[in-house]
This record gives C-alpha cells, structure tokens and sequence, in this order.
C-alpha cells in the first residue's frame, strides 16, 4: 500500500516542520527523474497483479471465523524464502510477498512480471495458485487463507480477532477494534495516528444499512459504546459521526483492512502510459461494479456493494477548512475528495483529448505548477503532479530527510504513493531496467484464483486492444465520477447504467485497416456509429457485451483481436474460459461476489431478516468460501461449471 521504508518515523507534531522541505524535494526528485527517464523506451509491455490475502483461524468448536494476527510470523517465512530463492541461481523467484495494513493480511505479487506474449496470460492462474500454495504451507491447523474483500464481522460486540484484544488503543481510538489488528511496521501505526491527528478528529465512515423486513426504522446500532469515556474522541460517536441508518466505523483499519485485486503495465513510452492512465480511469469504475464483493460491515448488510467510498472515508486526512466546512485560515485550500478516490483529471498528450473533458475544477499548488512549467514538464502533466503535491506527507522517517535529489525518489514517492486513486502513473524508479508504468487500483478481489485470473486477464488484454487500436473512451470527467457513485449502488451490474462513450474508435478504424490487426466483421462493426463526442447511459451488459447495432462491446472486440491474433487452439480455448467468465458476471448470469454474499446471508437459516449477520452466518460463508476455493463444491448461480 505505498512507500515500505526503514526509519523512525516522526510524530505529526515533529513532521510538519518538514512538510514543505519534502514537498520541494519531492518536485525536484521528480524534475530530476522525469529529465532523465523522458525519452526511455522498453522493448514490450509487460504486467504484474498484487493479490492480497487475509488468513483466518476456524474456531470450529464455537463456530466461529476470525482473523489471525499471526501474518507477521507468516511473512517472516514467506521472506525468507523469497530470499533464498534470490541469492540461489538455480531457482527462480516464483513470488513476491509484501506486509499489509492489516496484522491479518499479506500482499502476493507474481516473482517476475508476465510477458507481452498472448500465451504468457495463461501463467497468471497458475501463478496465482502457487501463492496461495505457498502461504498455505506455513498455516497453523484450522488456519486457512483467503481472497474476500472484507471481513464481515471486523469490529462486532464479541470476538472477531485470534488472538482476542479488546477494542481502543492510542493509536487509532476506536470503539470497535484494538490496535493489535494494525501491522506492527512503523508505517502503519504512524499513518493512522498522522492522519488522525491532522484531521482533528477520527475518521467517520458511514454506509447505509440494508433495510432488510425487520430492521428497525430508522436504524440506530445498538452495538455502538456511546458511552465510553477513555479518549476524548470517543464522545464523537454521539455528537454526529454515527448518522442514523448507517453503518458507522471509525478507524482507518475498516478501509485500508480490506482487500483488493491490482493490475500494474509497463508500457514501451511515457506517452503510451499518459494514454493508458487516461483510458482505464474511464474504465475503473465498471470494473468496480463488475468485481463487487464488499456487501457486509461490522456485522451488517449494506445497501452498498464495494469497498471504496469505504476506504476513501478510513485515510480521509482533510481538516474541516479543507473539507469546506470551516473558513481558510490554517490550510491553503479546499479539497473536494479524499486522498483516496477517483482521479481528477486526463494527463495525456493525445489530440483527442479535448479541454472540455477535463471539466472538474482541479485543485493545485500554483507555485509548483509554476516551478514544472519552467522546468519545461507540460501543462497536463504539470496540473497532476501539482495537485498530488496539495497532499501533506505523512509519514516521515527521521533518517531519510536529506537525499540526493539526482538518485532518489523518495520524496516524490511519499506523496506521490499516499495518493490512492482509480488509476496511478508510475515514474520508472531510479536506476532501473524498468519503464514508465500505469496501476488499475479499483477492481475487489475476488474469491477463486480462477476469478482474479480471468479480471486480471480481462485487464491486460484490454489495455493491448487500446494501445494496438487507439480506443478512444474519453467523457467528461465529472461523468467518471459520477459511475463511481452508481458503481457502490446494490446491484449495480443489473439495476444501473453507467456514462460511456458511443463511439471508441475515432481515427482507430483506418489504422486497423492498415495493419490488418482487427477481422473484417469487426471492422464493419467499428465503423458503425457517429463518430462524434458523444456519451450515453449504458449498461454493463451492453458496454462489455455489446449491443448488436448500438456498440460493439469491450469483449468481442477482445475475441476480434484475438481471432487476428494466430495463436494455438488450446491458448485460445483457456483465454476463452476467463473471458465467458467476465461476460457471464456482465450480463447477469452469473452473480457479482456481492450479490453471491448477500444471497447466501438472507436465504441462511440463521438469518432474522433484520441486516444482522450473526457470527455463526458468517462461520458457515468461510466454510462455503474454502470449499469454492479448492472446487470442493460448486454454486451454479456464481460460479456455474467452471472448473476451479
């Protein structure tokens, strides 16, 4: 989740006396990369996934599935042997692990990253199973490993954690989970203190209740300690954080505890990635509706589908002037979003992106756009960079405040990595064979590798078909952030539609024509259509499907480029596998994760039909979870004959 580094990271108060010293050398780190990486060419697009895993313990005896903080232990083994396989030159490095927030969670990566041939996207699922393969093999008996993008009873009255602590801690001051349930590097500790304490109060999440036949009207939890009085924050709760009819939650833990599933690209230019940043955010948010999987918080069933209005609240560090509530006199400016959300604006220096789409008034530092400017970065580019920089670091290391700004990055990278967006445009790091990169951050993992492999694969696959054919998905960026919204709605894959663009190709059709690399029954269907600016509401369905006669659609433009493609029938035939996958959740024949979780809830025996999700519900959806991920069972609703 960003910038690992060893130190001693400094307390807020300590920390803003060198704010501005990292915000400037965080500019000149970048001038200084960005002058010499500019015209840095690679020789293939290459693509890596980060998965992350929650281990839970099975407490059979009292049916009861919670979250192990034994990952450290886990990891400590999971390093080692990443390591060994490092220094020995007979062995390859098959994965790589990383700490994440959650004591309880781990972050794996592929050892090296997948190749530009079409063939190297069937290695995906197969390397996604040796990861798990492999935490499994430092399991403790009733641990088991999983990729769910929640746990639904984190913060419950009861016991959730294993080890058991009770909630509080200094911390996070949370009424529902202790401290103990944070990764123990300085990091993580220190971010949740910082952005506490620079907001000037805790942060408040609240997402709306499921109103189920018997949930009280209006809801008020019940649940919640309005009462305790051991920090002064805790009085928050009652003074009108917690609304009514929500889920409230008042730690960072609730957000960035939770797990995702993350596609980075190397392109060969920076140009190709400035466009591929453009293009996928437009496409970040019905990938968010399509991998939906976040549909219970604290015990309750939302009337929300996903994880990010979630997380964007949990490392919302704003003050109240910078969230407009309060006059400017401390802070420089008001901010409409969290640090954690979509993207404000386009940065590419294609012709087809025109003024109008980049219709947000976009928040920025006018000094450091200025110092950008004449250092000859770009306008766009120069807007981006000066609007991450509106962002406070925060979190500093005492040993690393003075660097070499000609070798080091680290600065940049402390803002530049504590900007959780949709999409990120990834400078090549310094001193290294690797190129210019775009980050795909918004998909929820999913359940079964067979279900990252074919999103991941649907991804990679799609950034190709945008590069080889120039697709154009363009709209107004106040529309991408209106799908965001729709995307969190209940059943979004179903019941929405999302703004899209009519006509994706523009001056692509030529160019395929030239190059022969789309079949001729695509090519006429490419050719359809105004070729206008114009957007439309559609459906999921009709964007990655198609339309007959409307749009195309994103997967037979997919199977087009494969059919020109030439590659062997049993690649074709596996390819295949994941994308029927994808169009099968688009359509709705095959339920989203969310919608599966939220069925299996209610129709459970155990269920009162009052939102609750009872401790014991959630014991028998983990037994249900671990079967589906080894194919011990198999539900025709959400994952049909697909063989796991």
């Amino acid at each position: 989740m960003g910038l690992l580094s060893l130190g001693t990271p400094l307390p807020w108060g300590k920390s803003q006396t060198y704010t501005e010293l990292i915000r400037h050398h965080g500019i000149e780190q970048f001038l200084a990369l960005y002058n010499k990486m500019k015209d840095k060419k690679t020789e293939c697009l290459l693509f890596g996934d980060e998965v992350e895993y929650m281990v839970i313990f099975m407490d059979h005896n009292n049916k009861n599935a919670k979250l192990s903080l034994r990952v450290s232990e886990i990891y400590s083994e999971l390093a080692k042997e990443e390591a060994e396989a490092e220094k020995d030159p007979k062995k390859t490095v098959q994965s790589g692990w990383r700490p994440e927030y959650g004591s309880y969670m781990l972050e794996g990566t592929p050892g090296t990253p997948f190749g530009n041939k079409i063939a190297d996207l069937t290695r995906v699922e197969s390397s996604m199973k040796l990861r798990r393969q492999t935490v499994m093999k430092y399991l403790r008996a009733n641990e088991t490993v999983v990729t769910v993008t929640s746990f639904p009873r984190l913060g419950c009255l009861g016991e959730f954690l294993e080890p058991h602590f009770e909630p509080g801690g200094p911390v996070a001051k949370s009424l529902f989970v202790p401290d103990e349930v944070i990764n123990p590097h300085p990091r993580f500790p220190t971010l949740t203190a910082n952005i506490r304490t620079r907001r000037g109060s805790k942060v408040a999440i609240n997402m709306p209740i499921f109103h189920d036949t018997k949930t009280p009207k209006p809801f008020i939890d019940p649940t919640i300690q309005w009462n305790r009085d051991k920090y002064p924050e805790d009085k928050e709760a009652a003074s009108g954080a917690a609304l009514p009819d929500h889920i409230y939650m008042d730690a960072m833990c609730f957000g960035m505890g939770s797990c995702c599933l993350q596609i980075t690209f190397q392109t060969r230019t920076v140009s190709d990635a400035r466009r591929l940043y453009d293009q996928l955010a437009t496409l970040a948010p019905i990938m968010l509706a399509l991998t939906a999987a976040a549909p219970i918080w604290r015990g309750y069933l939302s009337d929300t589908d996903c994880r990010w209005d979630v997380i964007a609240s949990s490392v919302d560090d704003r003050t109240e002037e910078e969230r407009g509530l309060e006059p400017l006199k401390k802070n420089k400016f008001v901010i409409n979003k969290s640090r954690y959300d979509s993207i404000d604006s386009y940065i590419s220096t294609d012709a087809r992106l025109k003024q109008e789409y980049n219709d947000l008034p976009l928040v920025y530092d006018e000094s450091i756009y200025k110092r950008l400017i004449d250092n000859g970065i770009d306008d766009l580019l120069a807007r981006h960079v000066a609007h991450l920089f509106i962002r406070d670091p925060l979190v500093i290391y005492d040993e690393l405040l003075y660097q070499d700004d000609e070798t080091s990055t680290d600065h940049f990278e402390n803002i530049q990595s504590t900007n959780w967006q949709t999409v990120r445009f990834k400078p090549p790091p310094p001193n290294s064979s690797i190129g210019w990169r775009v980050e795909f951050r918004s998909m929820e993992v999913q359940i079964t590798d067979f279900e990252n492999a074919a999103f991941a694969i649907f991804i990679a696959l799609l950034t190709r078909i945008i590069l080889v054919y120039g697709l154009n998905f363009y709209i107004p960026i106040s529309k991408v952030d209106q799908n965001m919204g729709i995307a969190h709605k209940r059943g979004a894959v179903l019941n929405e539609e999302f703004w899209f663009r009519k006509s994706i190709y523009d001056d692509a059709v030529s160019s395929c024509r030239k190059t022969s690399q789309i079949s001729e029954i695509n090519r006429a269907n490419l050719s359809n259509g105004s070729m206008s600016d114009k957007w439309e509401k559609m459906t999921i369905n009709q964007i990655i499907n198609g339309d007959d006669g409307h749009f195309i659609g994103l997967i037979p433009l997919i199977k087009g480029y494969l059919d020109a493609s030439g590659i062997d029938h049993d690649t074709r035939r596996q390819l295949d596998r994941y994308l029927d996958l994808v169009s099968k959740r688009a359509s709705g024949k095959l339920a989203t994760t969310a919608t599966w979780i939220r069925e299996f809830v209610r129709s459970h025996p155990k269920y009162n039909y009052d939102s609750v999700v009872s401790q014991e519900i959630n014991y028998d959806l983990f037994k249900l979870i671990e079967k589906l991920q080894t194919g011990q069972t198999k539900v025709p609703t959400f994952l049909d004959g697909f063989e796991i």
